[in-house]
């Protein structure tokens, strides 16, 4: 069996923006997990509890989101971001045996690990990779594999054409860790491609394919994620969430926790201790209620739910299915919220937001995130400085950490908010709000005399 894993988590992650800059977006929370936590305890329930993590840029976020793992891990810093192949060269160093390189900012089934380290296992190529189909994305926004058979016939970075991608997890025996050590530092790309200088993996696999060397690969039976642009937090959610309630049996609720008679349940409850539902809140999926959250008077979930330990729902307000609330967070009267939350997010009341909040974001009075264009066409973002138009949640809006809103404030279709920024009372925002930022309306005063007079009687 492979025994070691090395989970790369050094990257700067530029086009995660906003939710990189407090932290490293392997840390970043799905379904109130971090992503590299989540793969650290998979891999341990697969039998691979020796983990060296390999940490760069927001390396504290990295070793506090692993704070209390099964897995025994060793940290590794990559001083640059030299790319992929270094840092798993890096990680690799001084360990005997075959190794799992997995990517620290997917979000993976489970399924596929297991899948990935059975096939190496049994068949014993210098090299294994994992790929997916590309689905609705561009081929152009990914490394891409030519493959013939289930055996790797090429690599192309950004390439026009494939219908895969890498998935970011890689199996290697001994034999094959100096293709790592010898990387060029460039990937293959088509004609009038312009590659940045980075060691990546997959470019150590083509030079193994030139040299005759098998690298198998194999497509990934369960669904795979990669965090690299803000949607994606939406999309990888939503995936948990539903693989959640496939394998949530029952009703889970601890002795302490409390269901009312009068609440409208017409899912499973998974409730910790000392959580509450109260009278007239509606449930209309599965939902996972953490340690003295409170859903009370009239909340609705409209579907599967996950809420964090301490927070409120309460007063009629109406969260959307597949939604994932952080910790110690308020939704109060007639605020509408659905997507992802972090910790400690105030949504009082009067509120309509679609999107993915960082932690500590305040929203103001009737806020309001405007999700449908009247001219029916694609929101194109930009992404780095390049036009980009999402595959999925392309209008919902994304809110940096400690950012807030005043009243009114309204948030076009697929704006983004800067850490530390403010959107200030009555505001349109049509453009991202960068970080540490503040954008006011001034308002034009007219005074005048008026009354019955002037009106007429």
């Amino acid at each position: 069996m492979i025994q070691t894993a090395i989970l790369l988590a050094a990257g700067a992650g530029t086009r995660f923006w906003p939710y990189n800059v407090v932290r490293n977006k392997c840390a970043f929370p799905i379904a109130n997990i971090p992503a590299v936590r989540r793969l650290s305890d998979d891999l341990a329930a697969l039998g691979i509890t020796r983990q060296v993590v390999v940490t760069g840029v927001g390396e504290s976020s990295v070793r506090a989101a692993l704070h209390g793992a099964a897995a025994d891990i060793v940290f590794v810093h990559q001083a640059h971001p030299t790319g992929t192949a270094d840092a798993a060269l890096l990680g690799a160093a001084g360990i005997d045996g075959d190794v799992l390189v997995v990517a620290g900012d997917i979000v993976t089934d489970r399924s596929n690990l297991t899948a990935l380290c059975d096939y190496f296992e049994r068949n014993r190529p210098p090299a294994a990779a994992l790929v997916q189909p590309l689905g609705a994305e561009s081929s152009l926004d990914w490394l891409i594999p030519f493959v013939e058979n289930g055996v790797l016939r090429g690599v192309e970075g950004h390439s026009r054409d494939g219908d895969r991608r890498f998935c970011g997890v890689y199996a290697f025996r001994p034999e094959a860790i100096p293709f790592l050590r010898d990387n060029p530092g460039l990937v293959r790309v088509g004609v009038g491609g312009m590659p940045p200088i980075e060691a990546e993996i997959v470019q150590s696999l083509q030079m193994m394919v030139d040299d005759g060397e098998t690298v198998a690969v194999l497509d990934a039976p369960g669904f795979h994620i990669d965090l690299d642009k803000p949607w994606h937090i939406l999309e990888a959610t939503g995936h948990v969430i539903t693989a959640m309630s496939a394998a949530l049996e029952g009703h889970r609720i601890d002795p302490t926790a409390r269901v009312h008679d009068g609440a409208d349940i017409h899912g499973r409850l998974a409730l910790g201790p000392g959580a509450v539902i109260g009278n007239r809140v509606v449930v209309e999926g599965d939902l996972w209620l953490g340690a003295h959250a409170k859903a009370l008077n009239g909340a609705i979930i409209q579907g599967h739910a996950i809420v964090g330990r301490d927070t409120i729902l309460r007063d009629y307000c109406q969260i959307g299915s597949t939604s994932s609330l952080g910790a110690c967070g308020v939704y109060g009267h007639g605020a509408e919220f659905s997507g992802v939350a972090l910790d400690t997010v105030y949504c009082y009341h009067y509120c309509e937001i679609w999107g993915v909040v960082g932690q500590a974001v305040d929203f103001g009075a009737a806020t309001v995130c405007g999700n449908l264009r009247f001219d029916d066409r694609e929101t194109v973002w930009r992404i780095k400085g390049r036009p980009e138009t999402p595959a999925t949640a392309a209008n919902a809006a994304y809110f940096g950490d400690f950012c807030r809103t005043g009243v009114n404030a309204i948030i076009m279709p697929g704006r983004r908010l800067g850490v530390y920024s403010i959107c200030g009372p009555g505001v349109i925002l049509r453009d991202d709000l960068p970080d540490r930022t503040i954008v006011m309306v001034e308002q034009q005063i007219t005074t005048r005399p008026w009354g019955p007079e002037r009106y007429g009687w």
